[in-house]
């Protein structure tokens, strides 16, 4: 399950050891540890990552077979997920150690910045090839976010990108070896503390609107 750390200015949110997927107690994990974040007085910037192979897997799709009659307020859960933050009052930037497929990669895409692993792991969006189309949430927020051609290559091909074509297509905004991905995550966002977190949650949800709109949609 998901672990929070802190040093200061910096919290580290290790997302877990497995495929970590977004089953309710894992989002409701993310959610307070969040709220720990948003409830600390001082200055702060958050990093996530994953601690094994994968940073997320995205949706629980087992869970979500097993439990038909929730998939509505199980797919609000996880847009409010993404949602939050992409809004979130401090900086975020998600070091992609390892795999992040669909809503995993979509979480990722939520931070402000990303990093990724260039040596292993894939950053995908898997919806093509799995038969399970976007919600409009979760397309305007992959579309805020990329250019039209990048969204395009992504969106409709299910291509696997390596850290490095990652980076060149626009998915991540830089790469780096394993053993200096977090101190590299860290230092992108450390200098950035101390904003006034009213107005640069107001800044990410004016920039953002359509997305968090689609996302919140009732």
């Amino acid at each position: 399950m998901p672990t929070l750390r802190h040093d200061a200015p910096v919290f580290l949110l290790d997302l877990g050891d497995d495929e970590n997927r977004f089953s309710p107690s894992w989002l409701e994990t993310v959610h307070s540890q969040l709220d720990t974040v948003v409830a600390y007085p001082d200055p702060a910037v958050l990093v996530t990552v994953g601690s094994g192979k994968f940073y997320s897997n995205g949706l629980d799709l087992d869970w979500l077979t097993s439990n038909p009659a929730q998939a509505a307020q199980y797919v609000a859960d996880v847009h409010e997920l993404l949602a939050r933050v992409l809004t979130l009052g401090v900086h975020t930037v998600a070091a992609i150690n390892g795999h992040a497929f669909g809503a995993g990669a979509m979480l990722a895409m939520a931070h402000d910045f990303r990093v990724m692993r260039a040596d292993r792991g894939f950053f995908c969006f898997p919806e093509a090839d799995i038969n399970i189309p976007f919600t409009p949430g979760m397309a305007a927020l992959i579309q805020g976010k990329l250019t039209p051609a990048a969204a395009i290559a992504s969106m409709t091909t299910g291509r696997r990108f390596g850290g490095t074509d990652a980076r060149d297509l626009g998915l991540v905004d830089a790469v780096a070896e394993k053993p200096a991905l977090l101190e590299y995550a860290a230092d992108l966002v450390r200098p950035l503390a101390g904003k006034d977190r009213g107005t640069l949650s107001a800044i990410k949800t004016t920039m953002f609107t359509p997305a968090v709109t689609a996302l919140r949609a009732k």
